[in-house]
């Protein structure tokens, strides 16, 4: 590159000579810069969503290209976020795509020093047939009292803050059909 042409690149001499006064826009960027597209362009498709960080509910659109998520940004159409998301709303798109995600059931049995995978099939069983086991053990159908009260003490549930509404009702009404009565969040602790 001659002498001359590197001084006329200079973004100081582009926004004195060039239509860019301030020095905000074309003066400023970079040849680099300016062949970027962003990924939002490059996208099949794009997927209303919500944030699974918090109980906010903060909108997301999620951009999909051959089938795999290329961008997480803001939904501008929510009413809760109104397409802003907090830092780690606007990550997701590495908890989705990140390397060391587990996307596997993983199960170390009780004594055991290793992991193995489950079929999701197997651990739903296994976690279904040990809630039975657990209430039938740990029925409780009257008080000291005599009173009826129906109820286990066995186990809890602890929902958290990233359930929605819905969600959270849902596994109240479970829990409470099951008879227990330890069903916390952790937004009141």
């Amino acid at each position: 590159m001659g002498l001359r042409k590197a001084f006329l690149g200079w973004p100081v001499i582009q926004q004195v000579t060039g239509d860019d006064p301030l020095g905000r826009g074309s003066a400023a960027q970079s040849a680099r810069s300016a062949s970027l597209r962003p990924r939002t362009a490059t996208a099949d498709r794009v997927v209303q969503s919500i944030c699974p960080y918090c109980a906010v509910g903060c909108g997301q659109k999620v951009f999909v290209k051959d089938d795999k998520v290329v961008q997480i940004e803001g939904d501008p159409d929510s009413p809760v976020s109104r397409g802003r998301l907090c830092p780690k709303g606007s990550a997701s798109e590495q908890f989705v795509n990140g390397p060391r995600r587990v996307t596997t059931v993983r199960y170390r049995r009780p004594h055991g020093t290793a992991w193995e995978d489950l079929p999701l099939e197997r651990a739903m069983d296994m976690i279904v047939d040990r809630m039975l086991d657990t209430r039938e053990r740990t029925w409780q159908e009257r008080d000291d009292k005599g009173r009826r009260v129906n109820r286990t003490l066995g186990f809890a549930s602890l929902g958290g803050a990233t359930l929605d509404n819905e969600e959270n009702y849902l596994i109240k009404k479970l829990f409470t059909a099951l008879g227990a009565i330890q069903v916390e969040n952790q937004a009141r602790i």
